[in-house]
């Protein structure tokens, strides 16, 4: 009976310290000796958020020894920068890195050199990887193809010349021209996600094609021409299908030992979270109206405290956004000076010229404001129409004002006390004192006055009043 009570007091007291240890982040979480898979989630697009993610996964795989490490991703692409930064953390990973597209997700654009990038490649099927040609900087519409149509043609026409006369005519044919920046960028893409491939043995031809002819391929098309390495339906089918495979590690030939894997997910934590909140796009164009009007306003009625304070955190926050974002300078520069013109016809009425070029800057800027067409990584117009529209109204309603009170009477000044109605206090031959709005005045005029006497103001000059006698003393 006291071993059955001792007993069951050790379970008790075991049970309430695993609580305990849960409850403060000690308990059950997968140890290294337990052989872990790390288990990292991208979903949306590729963005300073996800590079940094990424980073801290792998970090965090070499620190607890981790078998391997799992990207699940499904991306419509992102932002160069970023992609570029989470494939040289991948390439320098002691750490095996598996990526794995989910069942009716993508690897498209930056997914596509991430894929390239990792040391097992795989894809559930429904899904699809490539078009991986970059975006033209500045202005829509697909980059020129080197050695394109154009020059196929070019090349076509001196061919079959030759063929018909016989004769050389190379002299006679146009200088090339020197490649330009979208070619020069074009050409990088191609060489870059050719050695990705080459560095696991996958199929460059069809790689340099993603980025030529923004060519795509479906799960079970990709395996088949050894664009990825297998196709699988999920995390754990991916984990038994890869065991005992060969892959190259910091230029080393490793075996995967997956049996038995315990999957650990790794969450983001709260300033990764932050990070995906504050640079979007569109977050950050929020930020920074709300940093801009708000110190307008603190300026505009000093102390009110508020404004200038959440104007000010505001501001800071969305301006260390626009430096992990690619900003064209031109659209920021372009976008400040609207608000400038937009707040200055506040200031100095022009009737409309100042607020209407505020305008037309403001949305030239916004439009320009981010430097590249990579999805998820735009303003979204609704936005910019209405901040415009918000700029708008302020302005037309300053306008309105401005015309309603040339319109009203004049209720002080100088001004206002021409026509006034007063009551002589005391005179003496010209000159005398009048009460005017309740106020004592020294006043003069050409008529002789008696005290009591109802008068009207004609002309101030200075803290001296002209006045005249009310006509019927009125």
């Amino acid at each position: 009976m006291f071993g059955i009570d001792f007993l069951t007091g050790r379970q008790i007291a075991a049970a309430l310290f695993a609580a305990t240890a849960i409850l403060l982040g000690l308990g059950t979480t997968t140890t290294a000796s337990a052989r872990t898979a790390l288990l990292l989630d991208v979903d949306g697009p590729i963005g300073p958020a996800t590079s940094e993610y990424i980073e801290q996964g792998l970090s965090k795989a070499v620190e607890e020894k981790a078998a391997l490490v799992i990207i699940r991703m499904d991306t419509p692409g992102g932002l160069d920068t970023s992609m570029r930064a989470i494939i040289k953390n991948i390439i320098a990973s002691p750490v095996p890195v598996a990526t794995f597209v989910p069942s009716g997700g993508r690897a498209a654009s930056a997914g596509t050199y991430i894929l390239f990038a990792s040391h097992v490649a795989a894809m559930a099927p429904g899904t699809n990887l490539g078009s991986a040609t970059p975006v033209r900087i500045g202005g829509p519409g697909p980059m020129p193809i080197p050695g394109g149509d154009g020059a196929k043609d070019e090349k076509d026409k001196k061919d079959g010349k030759q063929a018909k006369d016989g004769s050389d005519k190379e002299k006679t044919q146009p200088a090339k021209a020197k490649p330009g920046m979208e070619e020069k960028v074009l050409n990088d893409a191609i060489a870059y996600i050719r050695s990705l491939a080459r560095l696991h043995g996958r199929n460059e031809e069809w790689a340099a094609r993603a980025v030529t002819e923004a060519a795509s391929l479906p799960a079970e098309e990709a395996a088949k021409q050894r664009v990825v390495d297998l196709v699988v339906r999920d995390v754990d089918d991916l984990v038994a299908k890869i065991d005992a495979r060969a892959v190259t590690v910091l230029g080393k030939e490793q075996k995967l030992d997956t049996k038995e894997l315990a999957l650990v997910r790794f969450a983001p934590d709260w300033r990764i979270e932050f990070l995906s909140i504050i640079t979007n796009p569109n977050v950050a164009y929020i930020l920074l109206m709300i940093g801009v009007y708000g110190l307008i306003l603190e300026f505009y009625a000093p102390g009110t405290l508020v404004p200038g304070v959440t104007g000010g955190i505001s501001l800071l926050l969305g301006l260390y956004a626009l430096q992990l974002l690619p900003v064209n300078y031109a659209g920021l520069a372009l976008t400040l000076l609207g608000i400038a013109l937009i707040v200055a016809e506040t200031f100095l009425p022009s009737f409309g010229v100042l607020g209407f070029g505020g305008i037309v800057a403001f949305v030239i800027g916004s439009v320009i404001l981010f430097d590249t067409d990579a999805p998820g990584f735009g303003i979204s117009w609704w936005l910019i129409g209405t901040v415009a529209a918000m700029g708008s109204g302020i302005m037309l309603m300053t306008v309105l004002m401005l015309a309603r009170s040339r319109r009203m009477a004049v209720v002080s000044g100088p001004e206002e006390m021409i026509g006034s109605r007063g009551t002589v206090v005391d005179w003496s031959g010209g000159a005398g004192s009048v009460r005017v709005h309740g106020e004592l005045w020294r006043a003069r005029s050409r008529s002789p006055l008696q005290p009591g006497q109802p008068v009207r103001v004609v002309q101030v000059d200075g803290l001296t009043l002209d006045v005249e006698p009310q006509p019927n003393g009125r």
